[in-house]
């Protein structure tokens, strides 16, 4: 297993992960240590650079409770997990919608996100100034105006208006502006990650496994446009990226999520961890995605703080005999209940057993980690990768806009390319949705995304962008949500700060 793994001070080491993977955290080179100008064509804007991988693998962007709240926890297929009296206050937030502004959660979250955009305005800025640069230095260019394009999307779909902040910074009060429309920020991600898809390449070198690709850029923007129901161009986004035979399905959905299933040929963009010897649970070359959601047991099954899991409504949900059930619930016991009461759970045949007293159903299979590795490093599992586009995302959006636009056998056929990889050799489950009805292959279509990307990114922004979310929310019994609560309230200490610059979002 190679990754692709930076920080400022890039920490290269030989891993050896039990037999299965050989491989070094950015480059096989000695000597290690810290990147100097002669190290790469992209000089110093390459290291800024890579800092943003870094960041982006953080706690409040995409590994921790931040980022799984407000993406997951708002939909009626996650809940809080955990013990009951754990982050309570994330229940009453989030589950309930009962939105307060001085959360904790949304602070990080909004916080981290213009950090990164911070970073990247000064990478730009710095990079304008420089006569005929190098081949490097503009997929450095390529690569901060997807960071930028990513956390303006993470802002706009949380929020709505937000300051628009495409300059880079000398003074603090230089940031202090008022908020934009939505309809401006999605200006700025649409010219960014325009010019992303000119700068960034197809395909990296085995080294740089995990580095921004055209694709990433491609399949990104047609998540912003899906999100704005924009589907003529969402289509001509997601069908490039479709059609480009940069990737496939050919991975069994059953290996996608194991360590094994890392950078995998349906793998957009993922965001690249690891372990060593000596930074076995590291935020410097690891992530606490998997430790967020893992097992919340003791001893050999403390595997984490148990958050971000499954609901029986999403159990339910899945076809009968559709194999990606198993994939996507953990199943476990209790403390003090027998363990061969439920069935094993593959891979490894494990058994977990959680506390006695954890509120939830089942866990996050996705986030689930290889015992071995447990063994070798730890058992939080900071090696795990973050998989943010996968390949049947967008085959899946190409579908969408497609019936969308009144090309249904298109839809159709795509559709059918991810139920084919999805029931593997088992044509008793899963039938092919013969039909070139719009309004059937839009229901085919949206059941599609739930269970194939269930436990990821998108259903309760999938809910608001059909305008679905109150009658399903309600429906659950998740009767708190009305239509305002598709967006958050501001951070309070922003709105306190700015000293009457920043307004509020209506109704808070």
């Amino acid at each position: 297993m190679k990754k692709f793994i930076s920080k400022i001070i890039i920490v290269c080491t030989a891993i050896l992960f039990i037999g299965l993977y050989t491989g070094c955290s950015l480059l096989d080179q000695e000597p290690q240590g810290e990147w100097t100008i002669d190290d790469s064509p992209g000089g110093s804007f390459q290291t800024e650079v890579f800092s943003l991988y870094a960041r982006l693998r953080g706690y409040n962007v995409t590994a921790g409770l931040p980022a799984l709240a407000i993406h997951n926890f708002r939909s009626e297929d996650v809940e809080k997990g955990s013990l009951s009296g754990d982050a309570a206050h994330l229940t009453t937030m989030f589950e309930n919608f009962e939105y307060i502004a001085s959360n904790s959660e949304i602070q990080g979250y909004w916080t981290s996100n213009y950090e990164i955009i911070h970073s990247t305005n000064r990478v730009l800025s710095d990079i304008s100034d420089v006569t005929n640069p190098a081949e490097g230095v503009l997929i450095n260019k390529g690569e901060a105006h997807f960071f930028r394009a990513f956390a303006y999307f993470n802002l706009v779909r949380a929020f709505g208006e937000v300051p628009l902040i495409d300059f880079k910074v000398e003074d603090a009060a230089e940031a202090n502006i008022p908020k934009s429309t939505a309809a401006q920020i999605y200006q700025l991600i649409d010219a960014d990650l325009i010019e992303a898809t000119k700068l960034l390449p197809q395909t990296w070198e085995s080294r740089f496994v995990g580095r921004l690709t055209w694709g990433a850029a491609r399949s990104l923007h047609a998540r912003t446009y899906m999100m704005r129901n924009d589907w003529a161009n969402m289509y001509a986004a997601a069908n490039e990226v479709v059609t480009s035979g940069l990737y496939n399905l050919n991975t069994p959905f059953d290996r996608i999520f194991r360590e094994t299933g890392e950078n995998s040929s349906e793998s957009v963009f993922e965001i690249q961890a690891t372990a060593t010897a000596s930074l076995p649970a590291s935020d410097d070359i690891g992530s606490p995605f998997a430790r967020t959601q893992g097992v919340r047991g003791s001893g050999e099954w403390n595997l984490g703080w148990g958050f971000h899991t499954p609901t029986t409504i999403l159990a339910n949900a899945f076809e009968a005999g559709d194999p990606r059930k198993d994939e996507t619930l953990l199943y476990f016991v209790r403390t003090g209940q027998d363990p061969m009461s439920i069935p094993a759970n593959r891979p490894w045949n494990e058994r977990p057993i959680a506390m006695a007293e954890v509120t939830n159903a089942y866990y996050n299979k996705k986030a689930y980690t290889n015992p071995a590795l447990r063994a070798q490093f730890n058992r939080e599992g900071f090696w795990m990768n973050i998989r943010m586009i996968r390949f049947s995302d967008v085959v899946l959006m190409a579908a969408e806009s497609a019936n969308e636009l009144g090309n249904t056998t298109v839809a159709r056929d795509l559709l059918e390319q991810v139920r084919a990889r999805a029931r593997g050799t088992n044509t008793a489950v899963l039938p092919f949705r013969d039909t070139t009805d719009q309004a059937a292959l839009r229901d085919f279509i949206r059941h599609e995304r739930r269970i194939e990307l269930a436990m990821e990114w998108d259903r309760f922004y999938d809910l608001v962008r059909w305008g679905t979310a109150r009658q399903v929310l309600h429906a659950v019994g998740k009767t708190g949500f009305q239509d305002r609560h598709a967006l958050l309230p501001l951070p309070q200490a922003e709105i306190d700060k700015s000293n009457g610059v920043l307004v509020q979002n209506p109704n808070y």
